[in-house]
């Protein structure tokens, strides 16, 4: 299918405004464009730890909108005009001049899909569901995964750093607590070497269809996991459904910024002599998250390097 696009030009101080104004003309979804950096709240909803230099905000945002190639294209832009001329009679809205393109509909979602292929951490075999199995692999453990839009495919360094921990101490008795679980991989992977059970957090709702589609995919009882949607930081209900004191393994592939207030809270999750492991830290946030462990009374285990990414594992004496 073929889309009208319209890209408004505006400025970044109007963006929320002229939104909700596009939304009042019958508009819905814009997707906007600028040159804002991220606030430190985005990074952390997106997973972003550092980001790239870019250009300085020149004040300006460009809005873009689409109507089906059917639709009454000119009833629309003539409301939203209006409602544009309007707004402007109070607040400085820049040009708000309006520029016509088309674009083909595309499977955005899926489309990433060209790009991961079945791979290895060491002698455990990563690959999507929509993927065969090679028969020189039939033998190995496999990992079927399809993150969907939750985060977690195993190609990243950090998420194959705390796999490589996992083989370490996960046994027939261990109860996981996977906190950021995302697509649940590390929780599978738990699973599939032998753990008695997992818990997942997160705060993203699409991790919970996405842990049910991958256990179903490695043919695991969907009873082996279960997920709490919250922030297990400042969410005492959250805290309370996990439990205390009842995790063998803790594992937190997040961001450095957050494992830090996460740590002195998830000590009361772990056992006695329990095993915290996190990732997602960048390598000039290593002495950080160390001392976080440290101020949290664990001991520092081992530091695990690969390329500019670091896992700390530590034990609750």
């Amino acid at each position: 299918m073929k889309w009208n696009k319209f890209t408004l030009k505006t400025l970044t101080s109007a963006e929320d405004i002229v939104i909700s104004t596009l939304a009042e003309a019958g508009v819905e979804g814009v997707e906007i464009e600028d040159k804002v950096p991220l606030t430190e709240s985005e990074k952390k909803q997106m997973f972003v730890d550092i980001l790239p230099d870019g250009p300085e905000d020149d004040g300006i945002a460009y809005l873009s909108f689409y109507l089906e190639e059917d639709a009454d294209k000119e009833a629309v832009l003539a409301r939203v005009k209006e409602e544009l001329d309007d707004l402007r009679m109070f607040l400085d809205i820049g040009e708000c001049t309006i520029t016509e393109s088309q674009t083909e509909d595309k499977d955005w979602i899926n489309n990433w899909k060209q790009y991961f292929h079945q791979f290895y951490v060491d002698d455990i075999l990563i690959i999507p569901s929509w993927e065969e199995v090679k028969e020189e692999d039939q033998d190995k453990m496999i990992i079927h995964i399809d993150p969907g839009t939750a985060f977690g495919t195993g190609m990243h360094e950090t998420t194959q750093l705390c796999m490589r921990q996992l083989k370490k101490y996960v046994n027939s008795e261990t109860e996981l607590l996977d906190v950021g679980t995302g697509s649940g991989i590390l929780s599978i992977a738990a699973l599939k070497l032998g753990a008695k059970h997992a818990v997942g957090t997160d705060l993203d709702p699409c991790a919970v269809s996405a842990v049910k589609e991958n256990l179903e995919a490695n043919d695991i009882p969907e009873s082996s996991m279960e997920m709490l949607l919250g922030n297990i930081i400042d969410d005492k209900s959250v805290q309370d459904a996990v439990g205390y004191e009842k995790y063998d393994i803790v594992a937190a592939n997040i961001l450095a910024e957050v494992l830090v207030p996460l740590t002195p809270v998830i000590v009361n999750q772990l056992k006695h002599g329990g095993i915290y492991i996190t990732s997602g830290i960048i390598d000039d946030k290593e002495e950080t998250v160390v001392q976080a462990v440290k101020d949290a009374g664990l001991e520092v285990l081992e530091v695990t390097h690969q390329n500019d990414w670091v896992s700390v594992t530590a034990r609750k004496n």
